[in-house]
């Protein structure tokens, strides 16, 4: 629905359509379809320009099932390359593109739901203010809009650049790569990930652990056209994505929290600190806070917005052994070496790495993650460990 939305009332305002508002607005279809939800899109699509991927093992059934409506791509295993070796995984892997996100919330969810091209202005525990003055008013509101830097987060970045192409001929690639690092690493952990799409389809994404925010088009364009050539798939450029993502390695959560917080109104998605601090995976947490908003969808908006947060302090205290390999990535790995610490992890068992990508580490997958000869000097190790870090501040992007 793209038309004015005029003054109106209902049960849960959801502010934001990427994929956390859009997976909680469907998770409330399927459980209440009799509760008026009204899902908030600032953009003319939901799930804006991104793809996102996962191991089958990352959800557990209810989460499997919320997602099965959605087109996807999937893949029986995926490689991965380093310098020292090449390796080939059986795990099942799955992609999904936001037009495939957009249609199918649009299938399902009912017309008066989705509201696109709708820009907020305020937003309080009653209610939402649009841009153009009108008024929503909620029992609840979740704020489910993209995170912004912040200075109580410290860590890293993430810098991407990827491209949908149209190869003139198949180019017979049948599964993913998720890691190509046997490139030039260019002053960061550089890598290429890979996804056959169809026969004679790629996405191909360049991607930098990098210290600074910048985003180079020119010089990651101009990477990706080479990577092609070298490999052959040079082709029709049908679609692209860019980004930077923080990579939190620590900081002062609550702090977090508190600035962000207004009293009465949920947090979710990565703005209410869901997302893997070293990865920066979102999915599997978008999928099950989706099924646990649902279940206490009845709850007063206070209570609702109290339990919202409670799950993001668990959260923050279930994955603080990420943000300390994270803080050693960039602490102790100088950043031409810093490869060396994924291509260690990359030789571990199936299970653990698809663990790690869930943020569900057994005691035992961090015991094997930290033994062993280490990829980066002990010393430079605890300097690391001890450092506060750079603070989590800026964006930048170069033409």
């Amino acid at each position: 629905m793209n038309g004015r939305t005029s003054d109106r009332r209902t049960e849960i305002a959801i502010v934001g359509g990427g994929l956390a508002g859009g997976l909680i607005a469907l998770a409330l279809r399927r459980q209440h379809p009799e509760m008026q939800v009204t899902l908030l899109e600032a953009g003319e699509a939901l799930g804006g320009n991104h793809r996102w991927s996962w191991f089958d093992d990352d959800l557990d059934a209810a989460g499997r099932e919320l997602l099965a409506g959605f087109r996807k791509t999937r893949w029986n295993g995926y490689s991965v390359r380093f310098p020292a070796y090449r390796r080939r995984l059986d795990s099942r892997y799955n992609s999904l593109a936001s037009p495939d996100f957009d249609a199918a919330l649009r299938r399902e969810l009912s017309q008066d739901t989705i509201h696109t091209g709708k820009r907020v202005a305020t937003l309080d525990a009653k209610g939402v203010t649009l841009e153009d003055g009108a008024r929503i008013s909620a029992r609840a509101v979740i704020d489910c809009r993209d995170a912004s830097p912040n200075r109580h987060l410290r860590g890293g970045w993430q810098v991407f650049m990827g491209r949908h192409v149209r190869t003139p001929r198949p180019h017979g690639i049948e599964q993913p790569v998720i890691m190509d690092a046997a490139v030039s690493q260019h002053g960061a952990y550089r890598f290429v990930y890979v996804l056959p799409l169809g026969a004679s389809e790629l996405f191909v994404e360049d991607t930098y652990y990098a210290d600074s925010p910048v985003l180079d088009r020119s010089a990651l364009s101009g990477r990706i056209d080479r990577y092609l050539d070298a490999h052959r798939l040079q082709g029709e450029i049908v679609g692209g994505e860019t980004g930077v993502l923080p990579v939190i390695t620590g900081g002062d959560f609550a702090a977090y929290q508190a600035e962000l917080r207004t009293e009465g109104v949920a947090l979710a998605g990565a703005r209410g600190g869901f997302v893997h601090p070293l990865t920066s995976y979102t999915l599997p947490f978008a999928v099950e806070n989706a099924l646990a908003i649902a279940a206490d969808a009845e709850l007063p908006g206070e209570q609702l917005a109290a339990l919202l947060e409670a799950r993001a302090r668990r959260h923050w205290s279930r994955t603080g052994f990420y943000r300390m390999l994270g803080s050693m990535l960039f602490g102790a790995a100088r950043p031409e070496e810093r490869y060396r610490i994924f291509q260690r992890f990359y030789r571990l068992s199936p299970g653990l790495i698809e663990r790690f990508y869930a943020g569900q580490s057994h005691l035992a997958d961090k015991a094997r993650v930290l033994t062993g000869k280490p990829p980066v000097s002990i010393f430079r190790a605890i300097g690391a460990l001890l450092g506060k870090g750079a603070p989590l501040v800026a964006d930048r992007e170069q033409a």
